[in-house]
């Protein structure tokens, strides 16, 4: 019998177990023209990223589909939705973040729209990763706040941030992330990286607040196993160049 391949979950702890760095390009697709593509594929490829996740706080373009398929077909790298809605889905993708808000208590994205998600993901042949969100304050408003109509934790808060890792892992999720947000003015704080990697098991991706290689290491060096960079590299294709 043929081996089953990996899941993409499986190949992200088979990454943390070996101390492989991993590292996600965040594609939104209300900023992508796809006339325009090849020219952001190709700077995908050269780039050091194992990973392109495909998603926005709002997706207001009817390109997810097609953006997903021509990913697809030029890049080899794992394309993972990373879903504002439930309206972001394509069975185009290799997997899903299927996300809980962890941070806030609005009850639409800690519960009710994975509820809505869940019938259409169970009839495609996509993984879904559980995943827990959560998103520390950055020094501005960012969009993730905006949409969800949720208060980021105060990054000077260790122990709350910590103690909300600690329960998504109970409660089950296999993935945490900690989200900056799209454009944060600070990135997470690398103390509180540190804290949350030292004191929970699963995987740990780090958003948001990004903006050169030297902040990529540190937040590896703080404990991230997974760092996902977009606004810096929508702005210049050239990044990892520098």
């Amino acid at each position: 019998m043929e081996q089953k391949l990996r899941t993409i979950h499986q190949q992200i702890l088979d990454a943390k177990k070996n101390g492989q760095k991993l590292l996600a390009i965040l594609l939104d697709p209300d900023k992508i023209v796809l006339e325009n593509i090849d020219h952001l594929i190709l700077k995908i490829n050269e780039s050091p990223a194992t990973h392109i996740f495909v998603g926005g706080s709002i997706v207001q373009n009817t390109i997810l589909e097609d953006l997903i398929s021509v990913l697809k077909q030029k890049t080899n790298l794992p394309v993972i939705i990373f879903p504002g809605d439930p309206s972001q889905i394509s069975p185009q993708a290799d997997a899903i973040l299927f996300l809980s808000l962890l941070s806030g208590r609005n009850p639409d994205y800690l519960i009710e729209y994975q509820v809505q998600a869940a019938p259409v993901l169970k009839k495609m042949k996509i993984e879904v990763i559980s995943t827990g969100y959560i998103l520390i304050e950055s020094g501005n408003e960012t969009a993730v706040a905006r949409v969800s109509k949720t208060k980021p934790l105060n990054r000077e808060n260790f122990d709350l941030a910590l103690a909300t890792a600690q329960a998504g892992e109970m409660l089950g999720n296999k993935l945490m992330y900690l989200e900056a947000g799209s454009g944060a003015k600070n990135a997470v704080p690398l103390k509180m990286i540190q804290l949350i990697s030292q004191n929970i098991e699963i995987p740990i991706i780090v958003g948001g607040g990004i903006v050169d290689l030297h902040a990529i290491q540190n937040a590896y060096n703080a404990g991230a196993d997974l760092v996902v960079i977009g606004t810096a590299f929508e702005n210049d294709s050239h990044f990892f160049e520098s």
